[in-house]
């Protein structure tokens, strides 16, 4: 099989959707959408593809279009790895619920810290000034208390849904690599959670797109 993402090599929700396809053995083509020229936000792109205006969408090969990195990478886990245990089965709902827990800690905790830190430090960039230093603070201040809970969680348990990997831990990574460019270190202060992060970026699918443009 093989699938059409449609998004930009460097964004970082593109690469979770293209690690997920490396974890799962999924073939793609990523159909470049360049953002710096708003090509996400012509009417013909957010009419058939995302009516958002954002990236990145898949199409699978039956037509299927699905958007939302979180979902796309649990739709190609569901449908083409049930094996892969990235995803607990339904048949056994502590493990699933274990892993849907994980999921939102990182959507609900993790990621509007994490977030913000890049993308503010990202528009900084494109826009020529200098970040927030205020704003980084803030936000750099709130990601380290939330570790804090994570190594409560990691010193007990490998991952954080557990002790088997899941798409929990790997929805981290794109945003947490990002944030170590403007936080050095931010995931050593605490032994676990540095274990921990060692382990998740250490894999071979984040090194297949950690260089992508």
């Amino acid at each position: 099989m093989v699938v059409k993402v449609y998004g930009m090599g460097m964004s970082t929700c593109t690469r979770l959707v293209l690690m997920t396809c490396y974890e799962l053995g999924v073939e793609y083509e990523l159909h470049h959408v360049d953002l710096i020229k708003g090509e996400q936000k012509s009417p013909e792109y957010i009419e058939n593809m995302q009516p958002f205006g954002i990236i990145p969408v898949l199409i699978d090969e039956d037509g299927t279009r699905i958007y939302e990195s979180r979902a796309i990478s649990r739709y190609l886990t569901v449908k083409y790895r049930k094996d892969a245990g990235l995803i607990p089965p339904f048949s056994d709902p502590k493990a699933y619920g274990l892993f849907e827990q994980a999921a939102s800690i990182e959507y609900s905790t993790f990621n509007p810290a994490a977030g913000a830190i890049y993308l503010e430090n990202l528009h900084a960039e494109l826009e020529g000034r200098e970040p927030d230093a205020e704003v980084l603070e803030k936000k750099r201040q709130t990601l380290l208390s939330k570790l804090e809970a994570y190594e409560r969680i990691l010193s007990k348990q490998k991952y954080l849904a557990g002790d088997g990997l899941t798409l929990a831990d790997l929805f981290h990574v794109p945003y947490g690599k990002a944030v170590e460019r403007y936080v050095p270190g931010v995931f050593d202060s605490q032994p676990n959670v540095k274990r921990w992060w060692a382990d998740i970026t250490a894999r071979e699918s984040w090194k297949a797109v950690s260089d992508l443009k």
